[in-house]
């Protein structure tokens, strides 16, 4: 009779626990982000400040945090886990029951609208209908089988791409960041293979999202003993990675932060959170590229599921933080995925948003692997949009150090993300001034390194526009930056330029009486705006030593041109 009650008791416990679901809390608004935006470096490093200079994208109120307030209100709810949240797209992810969250609209007036992961509750939000699909776990997600350089195993995968053409140029990724968000990074701080970037301090740093902690090196094993968490280290070895004549990767001197956000025991939907909130660290950080081999379309759960519907680059959670992240001047790389020949055969999330650079993968013979996952998208965008090695790849191996040879976009994704870093290493000091407000830096590398792909003109579903020639890419992307540097060019000269004191503005063709003079900081803000007169001197004794921007206006013309104050 015990045992009979003791039954009937545990029902409607585990009842509630089944109730348990994830939601995504949004707000409303953000009411301190003028404190924030007049504090830029209360939310942004300068690194980061700089890199947004460098593209013209001003700071807005995606940039500010979630109000404190409403997220500690949320989190001191009663029967309510707060998982994680986002700044970028102002949301606060929960765990709870599903009447206790869809009551939080009532009580709290800050809620703008609720989403849960759940596809079969009830939301607010505006979704297209779900059709059930069935689809590969997240274990087959992860695990599918100087200036001259000795490449090594890693010839074929760089060459193929004219990677070592860039190197030879001297880019190979130095003054360049990249994240590596992925599942582990068992063993890098001990391989030798990675000794090069450890001695260079190229690690700059990282942070475990899933177990929230500062050991970004913690080494997870199954009951058997094995390493399971390796993902990220055989990814990051295809970019950083160094044996002398044995294996380089395709970004060797660039710098790295290094992030865990999938969560290698379980598949999730928390695992898109914990997505945004390392792309929205690494954006803090002054990250210039990103590389994911991850995809998101399945869940443990099958009612948290995406169809193909959803790959739309605006329906997913973390999609829509790959977007955002763009904005913000991030160059993102992405495995397309490996269910090419599986019954889901198509890109999962964020691979599927637009901006996001998605890769797909080929053999050695440059033949497209069968298990690369197809485009395109549901709204008809291409994808992949490019390839590269993927079958038959060369990564180090988590555990000997030594070469192996691996299958997956995975990998795909990695060699691209470190050539794209290399690209991206160009600096051209005209195109930082103020003045480029139709001029995207990173869609002109981007559609440079589409244009250099050898299918460029007939795109197809699996191939997309596939193999890049990044020697090809490179001066397509270096004469589009000549040409823009032509237009911007000022027919005038600052004397002495460094300058101290005092400045003499002279002109052969533009007319300097009566026109308006400007003086911006790199980050925008107007320092001075008065009437020059060409036989004046203009008194910039009160600048701070640093760079600045000096525009010159007389009815609709208009020049930039840097000024250095020593």
């Amino acid at each position: 009779m015990k045992k009979l009650l003791l039954f009937f008791f545990l029902i409607p416990f585990f009842q509630a626990k089944a109730q348990q679901e994830d939601a995504w809390i949004y707000l409303k608004d953000k009411p301190n982000k003028t404190t924030f935006l007049n504090n830029p470096l209360t939310m942004l490093s300068q690194r980061a400040l700089d890199r947004r200079a460098k593209l013209n994208i001003s700071l807005d109120s995606i940039d500010v945090p979630v109000d404190n307030s409403y997220y500690n209100q949320i989190k001191n709810t009663p029967n309510i886990t707060v998982l994680a949240k986002s700044k970028w797209l102002n949301a606060i992810h929960i765990l709870a029951e599903v009447g206790v969250i869809n009551n939080l609209t009532s009580t709290f007036s800050f809620i703008d609208h609720i989403e849960f992961a759940n596809k079969s509750l009830p939301t607010n939000v505006n979704l297209k209908s779900k059709y059930k699909v069935t689809t590969s776990n997240h274990l087959n997600k992860l695990n599918q089988t100087i200036t001259s350089f000795n490449y090594g195993d890693a010839d074929n995968q760089i060459k193929m791409l004219k990677g070592n053409y860039l190197h030879e140029q001297g880019f190979t990724g130095k003054g360049q960041v990249i994240a590596v968000i992925d599942g582990g990074f068992a063993n890098v701080n001990t391989l030798a293979a990675f000794q090069r970037i450890r001695d260079n301090n190229q690690i700059l740093g990282g942070y475990d999202f899933v177990n929230k902690s500062d050991d970004f090196y913690r080494i997870i094993t199954n009951t058997e003993g094995k390493i399971i968490n390796n993902h990220g280290t055989n990814v990051l070895s295809t970019i950083g990675a160094y044996i002398e004549n044995t294996f380089v990767g395709t970004a060797p001197d660039a710098s790295f932060y290094l992030f865990v956000t999938e969560d290698v025991t379980r598949e999730v939907p928390l695992e898109e959170s914990l997505w945004v909130a390392a792309a929205e660290k690494a954006d803090s950080l002054g990250v210039d590229v990103i590389n994911t081999s991850l995809g998101y379309t399945t869940f443990d759960n099958s009612n948290y599921n995406y169809t193909y519907q959803d790959m739309d680059g605006k329906t997913t959670f973390i999609s829509r933080g790959a977007e955002i992240g763009a904005s913000r001047g991030l160059l993102l790389v992405n495995a397309a995925g490996n269910s090419g020949n599986s019954d889901w055969k198509y890109i999962g999330a964020p691979a599927d948003a637009p901006s996001v650079i998605s890769v797909g993968a080929v053999n050695a013979l440059e033949e497209i692997a069968a298990f690369s996952s197809f485009g395109p998208t549901s709204d008809g965008r291409i994808k992949p949009e490019i390839l590269a090695q993927g079958r038959n790849v060369i990564a180090i191996n988590h555990n000997t150090n030594l070469t192996y040879t691996t299958n997956g976009t995975s990998f795909s994704s990695p060699i691209i993300a470190g050539l794209v870093a290399c690209l991206n290493q160009i600096e051209h000091p005209l195109l930082k001034s103020l003045n480029l407000p139709d001029h995207n830096l990173n869609q002109l590398l981007k559609q440079a390194i589409y244009q250099s792909a050898d299918n460029f003109s007939s795109p197809t579903a699996q191939y997309g526009y596939g193999i890049p020639d990044f020697e090809n890419a490179y001066n397509a992307y270096t004469s589009s930056l000549a040409t823009i540097d032509d237009t911007l060019k000022p027919d005038f000269t600052i004397f002495p330029n460094p300058a101290k004191n005092f400045i003499e503005i002279s002109s052969d063709t533009f007319i300097l009486n009566d026109s308006t003079i400007q003086i911006f900081t790199i980050l925008g803000k107007q320092l001075l705006e008065k009437l020059y007169l060409s036989t004046k001197k203009l008194d910039v004794s009160f600048l701070k030593s640093g760079i600045y921007i000096l525009k010159i206006s007389y009815k609709n013309q208009q020049k930039t041109l840097k000024l250095v104050i020593e």
